[in-house]
């Protein structure tokens, strides 16, 4: 009941700065919690930041802290991740994600927690 396109990755160098856009369909934007998850060739697919529905509460995962921002915009149905001073090791598929949330309490860092998922989009940093 939720489609989730992301957009905005590409290939940057290290040091710099790109945002992510995850646009959401429908009208019940506001009543999912969101997240991003990011996955690199070999590796398992892991946590990078979440936001509840109403935004009043974020977690991010401890190698991104300080560097990365989640945001949304329940108004334009779109949830960003805003991605400053990248480095190499931040290469991946950066993957949408979204789960409902009525209390808007919780953040969790499982991908068994989000019930959809956008198709990723690829960002790649050079040194």
């Amino acid at each position: 009941q939720v489609q989730l396109v992301e957009s905005g990755g590409g290939l940057v160098q290290a040091g710099g700065s790109l945002r992510l856009s995850c646009a959401a369909s429908g009208r019940t934007f506001s009543n999912w919690g969101m997240g991003w998850f990011r996955q690199a060739p070999g590796k398992e697919r892991t946590f990078v930041a979440g936001i509840t529905w109403n935004g009043g509460r974020t977690r991010y995962a401890d190698s991104v802290k300080g560097r990365f921002t989640i945001s949304r915009d329940n108004a334009k149905n779109t949830a960003y991740l805003q991605m400053n001073s990248l480095k190499p090791e931040d290469t991946a598929v950066y993957v949408c994600a979204a789960r409902p949330a009525l209390y808007g309490t919780v953040v969790p860092t499982t991908t068994g927690s989000y019930d959809y998922w956008g198709q990723g989009t690829q960002v790649t940093v050079s040194s």
